[in-house]
């Protein structure tokens, strides 16, 4: 049986990285949730355990790749992700939600998140 790490193509990532990048996370997503992080009860010991895994290779693999027409160049569509318009013949990629996002913005968050 291949490893987590074979399967998902990555390497695992350093401790110290993974905690100030949950850490991080943990502390926007109390901030949007408009806790209270200097009541003392921020808690920092399970950061680590909070993040979701990948997608499935095959799922991901399995999005639809959609060239954008005419039509949906002219509704000035956005990538979620950078912000940037697509353009008329772009490749992109499709969620299940129907969203469209340019496939190098997409494919790495899904590979890690």
């Amino acid at each position: 049986m291949a490893s987590y790490f074979d399967e998902h193509d990555c390497e695992p990532t350093n401790p110290e990285e993974q905690y100030r990048q949950n850490a991080l996370l943990e502390l926007a997503r109390s901030l949007m949730q408009g806790l209270d992080i200097d009541s003392g009860s921020f808690d920092l010991s399970d950061w680590d355990q909070r993040l979701p895994p990948p997608a499935a290779k095959a799922v991901v693999q399995s999005l639809p790749v959609v060239i954008i027409s005419p039509e949906q160049a002219d509704k000035a569509l956005k990538c979620p992700v950078c912000l940037l318009e697509f353009e008329e013949q772009e490749t992109v990629r499709e969620m299940p939600c129907k969203h469209l996002f340019h496939t190098g913005c997409i494919l790495p968050w899904l590979s890690k998140t």
